[in-house]
């Protein structure tokens, strides 16, 4: 792009007809801007002084530049270039004379968009109904969330929109054409509530500006409509009167809008199968799939009732235990008919790994099923009638999951955001009904477990947290803690179509509310001196969920403001040789750690997770172990009673990489995740065990680090890392760990003391950067879970005077 000529003189407007004119009206160029705000004007002559004024102190902050595109035939041009001087961020003016106004407003912010250099491009209007301030922070939760469209939306909170449209006749116009447009585009608008907002941020390489058509002022619906975007988020402001002069809106603009309108809806229709060209052929493809997955359901049918009628009326057993029983026949069957026929050519993951999935699914709805099915039986319907009913209601159901989640079989829109995530400017006190729902009852605020994680955060929690056993501090005062956890109701009594992550500021107060209203998984966090967590009833229920997805986040963060890293890797001393492990989720970890405690007598300081500092220095972090399917190699039967040894054998896999991947697809559904993990966790605790539950050791509390391999699965391999490599590893590592819901929504809103996430992250960059200037760092790989092995003979001959290498003659199990 040619360098824009500076302005001198406002004498740059040209005549109708005659090209844009980009011009710099101040000298504040800073490099290349991170955003840019793109403002369309037409005669704002009386607001661009103020505009300017209030508008440069917000975004500077952000590394802006603001874009100003006028179609003005006022003096605004002039007023424009006398008041740029002042403004804080660089200045740029796009004039269009008559004849080149093409697509009114919005081709003016298309324009605009044309010419930004930032990677995200913010858009408001000049007559300040939209707070400078507020259009700030629309664009810092946009580079928070990596969203690809924040909206300003007037209609999610209890702030009205009534103020700034003026009449209520605008009013009452302004919210039927928002209600007509989203029953226009469902899908497309499922997560927005103001599609015809003005104000709005968009990341520059996720909209194609090619593919839009502007006509008239609402440039965010041709946006949302013609750019299906993977992330949306909302901030909630008020939408302010006018600072001065009128509105633009007539009938002719309703007009436009309307036909445009209408020919965006027939564009919809007729441009899916050319925006997507397999569309078609994948419809087909589904259709038939439906068809055949409903022709071996009817005979899982069969054989289902054929089963319930064995377990009930031949052996005599109650109803539902045969109910139960005949859904593990019917599920075999369809599982085997339905991998071997429909998914034949395009099934996603191992055969075992399908099985599983199919298998876990089928069982949860199986507790959906057993209630409906005594209702109908006590109802008086004969019990195969009844079966024959529950098992048909949920067939839809069973589709969808398998082709999406089970069998992966592509194709489908599952990329899009199942989460709406809303900043709401109103304040913590507010939900989005107009005010905090009232509690349910009274409950006691004392907490009954309190821990010292570490000797950095202090912890008290009025649910068991099994992880944080071995920081068990009773001593420590309610009022004292860093992180205080209590079960409360939390969110609405209403339901609500899907889950919502609300996050208010000045404190931060942050909620994740499910779809079942008080009856989900909901929490809420106030993060201000100290952080206060309410759960949820059903969250409480499940302990591990409520520390492993809302509280080891927080942990992690406040470890980070105060010089510590929680790090995902596992810890051992062998012999005095500080090592640490680092790997993917499911590599192989676990099983190594167990090995080199059982056959090199090593000593203990962590399996998932582990404090370290800028020194090189790791301290404990004992959680209990979890043993997955891959896992069992490393564990021996007689460390166990027979009838944990045969629960861990289903809970092994439920709890593996297979059930993992089956979570994390349903994730991307619209669903109660973290109601349904719950569920899963309390039906089906995780095999979890301490240590030395596993095996007999020894535990040390800090050990100096000197030795880290990051291990991998492949073709045996050994190599030096450097330091800015293993940096990068170690990172994608440890996000990996955190990739389960609702952690992308949750981190981002993590503000501690004067750090917001952006800095806490670079905190705990520069301390890992530390740690790693004190270590070795090798990559490890293997094909045959042989890193027990080779590590100590590594450490042997780095470390002559170690006996590590030697062990207790225990040798290596397969």
């Amino acid at each position: 792009m040619p360098t824009d000529p500076v302005l001198s003189e406002p004498s740059f407007i040209a005549p109708a007809g005659s090209p844009d004119v980009l011009v710099h009206l101040n000298a504040a160029e800073a490099g290349t801007p991170r955003l840019t705000v793109v403002v369309p004007t037409r005669d704002e002559k009386d607001t661009i002084e103020l505009l300017l004024a209030r508008l440069g102190p917000a975004v500077a902050p952000l590394n802006a530049e603001l874009v100003i595109v006028d179609d003005s035939d006022d003096e605004t041009p002039q007023v424009l270039a006398e008041k740029a001087g002042t403004c804080e961020v660089p200045v740029r003016l796009l004039h269009r004379p008559p004849g080149s106004r093409k697509g009114g407003p919005s081709g003016a912010v298309i324009a605009g968009a044309r010419h930004a250099r930032g990677d995200w491009v913010l858009v408001m209007d000049a007559d300040l109904q939209h707070p400078p301030e507020t259009a700030a922070v629309l664009a810092s939760t946009a580079m928070r969330h990596h969203c690809d469209v924040v909206v300003g939306t007037r209609y999610a909170s209890d702030r009205s929109a009534a103020d700034g449209l003026g009449s209520t006749g605008r009013v009452f116009v302004s919210a039927y054409l928002t209600r007509l447009v989203k029953n226009l585009f469902p899908r497309r608008l499922a997560l927005v509530s103001d599609p015809l907002s003005g104000l709005f941020v968009f990341r520059r390489a996720s909209v194609n500006l090619d593919r839009l058509r502007p006509a008239g002022f609402k440039v965010l619906l041709e946006i949302l409509v013609r750019n299906p975007v993977a992330r949306v988020a909302e901030v909630a402001y008020r939408f302010e009167p006018r600072a001065a002069g009128e509105s633009k809106a007539s009938l002719l603009q309703g007009a436009t809008f309307l036909r445009h309108l209408a020919r965006l809806r027939a564009g919809r229709l007729a441009g899916q199968l050319r925006d997507h060209p397999v569309t078609r052929r994948e419809r087909i493809s589904q259709a038939v799939r439906f068809v055949l997955f409903g022709l071996i359901g009817a005979t899982g049918i069969v054989v289902n009732s054929a089963a319930l009628w064995f377990f009930y009326h031949t052996l005599g057993w109650n109803h539902l235990i045969g109910a139960s029983l005949a859904t593990q026949v019917s599920t075999t069957w369809n599982f085997v008919l339905v991998d071997t026929i429909v998914y034949r050519k395009r099934a996603h993951g191992t055969r075992l790994g399908r099985a599983v999935r199919f298998l876990a699914m089928n069982n949860l709805l199986l507790l959906a099923r057993l209630p409906v099915l005594q209702v109908l039986v006590d109802g008086g319907l004969p019990i195969l009638v009844a079966n024959g009913i529950t098992l048909m209601l949920l067939f839809v159901v069973r589709f969808v999951l398998s082709d999406r989640a089970i069998f992966a079989s592509g194709g489908q829109d599952t990329h899009r955001d199942p989460v709406r995530v809303l900043v709401d400017l109103a304040g913590p006190a507010s939900d989005e009904s107009g005010g905090q729902a009232p509690a349910a009852r009274k409950r006691s605020r004392y907490l009954t477990y309190r821990y010292d994680v570490a000797g950095v955060v202090t912890l008290g929690s009025q649910v068991m947290l099994p992880e944080l056993e071995f920081f068990r501090a009773q001593w420590i005062a309610d009022r004292d803690v860093d992180i205080a956890v209590r079960v409360g109701d939390i969110g609405n009594s209403r339901p609500r179509r899907r889950a919502a992550m609300i996050e208010s500021i000045h404190p931060t107060v942050i909620r994740y509310e499910e779809h079942l209203g008080r009856l989900g998984a909901n929490f809420r966090a106030r993060i201000d001196e100290r952080i206060t967590v309410d759960v949820g009833p059903l969250l409480a229920r499940s302990s591990h969920v409520v520390y492993t997805n809302v509280l080891e986040p927080l942990l992690r963060f406040v470890m980070a403001s105060r010089g510590r890293m929680l790090l995902h890797s596992a810890c051992v001393e062998l012999e005095g040789t500080g090592v640490m492990l680092s790997a993917l989720t499911d590599t192989g970890k676990t099983g190594t750690v167990l090995r080199l405690l059982r056959e090199h007598e090593g000593r203990f300081l962590s399996d998932d997770m582990t404090v370290i500092d800028r020194s090189g220095n790791a301290s404990w972090f004992p959680k209990p172990l979890t043993i997955s399917a891959h896992t069992l190699h490393a564990v021996s039967a007689e460390d166990l009673t027979r009838s944990e040894w045969r629960r861990l054998q289903i809970q092994s896999r439920l709890h593996s990489r297979g059930g993992r991947s089956f979570a994390m697809a349903l994730s991307r559904l619209n669903l109660p995740i973290m109601g349904i993990n719950a569920l899963t966790q309390i039906l089906v605790p995780p095999p979890k065990y301490t240590v030395d539950r596993l095996v007999p050791c020894r535990m040390a509390s800090a050990t100096r680090v000197s030795e880290l391999f990051i291990i991998e699965r492949g073709s045996p391999r050994l190599a030096d890392l450097d330091k800015h490599d293993a940096l990068a590893r170690l990172l994608a590592n440890t996000d990996d760990a955190y990739g389960f819901p609702p952690f992308r929504y949750l981190a981002p809103a993590i503000s501690i003391g004067s750090l917001d996430y952006h800095e806490l992250r670079a905190a705990e960059r520069d301390i890992l950067a530390g740690f790693l200037a004190n270590v070795r760092v090798r990559t490890l790989a293997s094909d045959s879970f042989g890193w027990a092995d080779e590590i100590p003979r590594l450490i042997q001959a780095e470390h002559p005077g170690s006996p590590a290498a030697s062990g207790n003659g225990a040798g290596a199990r397969a």
